[in-house]
């Protein structure tokens, strides 16, 4: 399955500003890549590409004063299968989780493990370690919290949206990833393109996506407390332990989003394919 893939973004800078953008695909879906997908950025200035310490690939600049406009139009070689599963799956003892993987079940940021544990122990101790437990959590969140975007504020933690039970996207993440650490299960957050592929087109405007995803049997898996279902065209950015640590922009002052543009479709028609490529 063939993806367009990319993104329009500008900003109204009023004086110099230190930023760094996350907005590559992930090392672990170059494949998928016919070229690299760098960060294009306007005005011409100097940019530094580094790793940070999760693996994602980042962009770091000084911005000056003006407009800046950060963008890229690529395609991308995707399988079209749906999100893997196993449902028979079991979870690790904590004792015997690789290293980098124990900071997954800590407190961070947006994810107040030790807040909502009493929480998570009421609701799904009842549940078999594993794969079952990880889609009791996604069950209930998905049932409980109510999605809007006028529902968003960059402060909302995962306790917030267990108290206010409504959200947008990244915060029914959260809220999955907290129960998840809680009950002794590996989680992190993930940033990525999600598009309206095999499922009704959302009236919305199209945007980045966030999933999460949890250590079972040696590897991680993807878990979607907001759409609950399994889904084709997922293509990852970035992981963290939450939202702080992924996000596609940020700035170290003032920098005001002037417009905003995502593009996530199938290519179905070998003219589109073309013109993307020769853009």
């Amino acid at each position: 399955m063939l993806l367009r893939l990319g993104y329009d973004l500008q900003f109204d800078i009023t004086e110099p500003v230190a930023c760094v953008a996350q907005l590559r695909v992930h090392p672990t879906r170059a494949a998928g890549l016919s070229a690299p997908d760098l960060v294009q950025v306007e005005p011409e200035i100097p940019v530094e590409e580094y790793t940070d310490s999760f693996g994602n690939l980042c962009t770091r600049f000084l911005a000056p004063a003006g407009t800046l406009r950060l963008h890229n139009d690529f395609l991308f070689d995707d399988p079209g299968l749906p999100d893997p599963a196993k449902p028979d799956a079991v979870a690790h003892p904590i004792a015997e989780l690789p290293h980098d993987v124990v900071r997954f079940l800590l407190p961070s940021r947006y994810c107040e493990v030790d807040s909502l544990a009493p929480a998570a122990f009421d609701l799904f101790s009842n549940t078999v370690p594993g794969w079952g437990r990880v889609q009791a959590i996604c069950n209930w969140v998905h049932a409980k919290v109510s999605f809007g975007y006028s529902f968003a504020r960059p402060t909302k933690t995962a306790l917030d949206v267990f108290t206010e039970r409504q959200g947008v996207c990244r915060d029914f993440q959260h809220l999955a990833i907290t129960f998840c650490r809680a009950l002794g299960i590996p989680a992190r957050y993930v940033a990525g393109y999600l598009g309206d592929i095999g499922v009704v087109v959302a009236p919305s405007p199209m945007d980045f996506s966030a999933w999460f995803e949890v250590y079972l049997e040696g590897r991680w898996w993807t878990f979607d407390a907001r759409h609950n279902m399994p889904r084709i065209g997922r293509v990852l950015m970035a992981t963290g332990r939450d939202a702080a640590d992924v996000a596609f922009f940020t700035s170290f002052g003032g920098a005001p989003l002037k417009s905003f543009l995502v593009i996530s479709d199938e290519v179905t028609d070998a003219s589109a394919a073309q013109s993307v490529t020769k853009a």
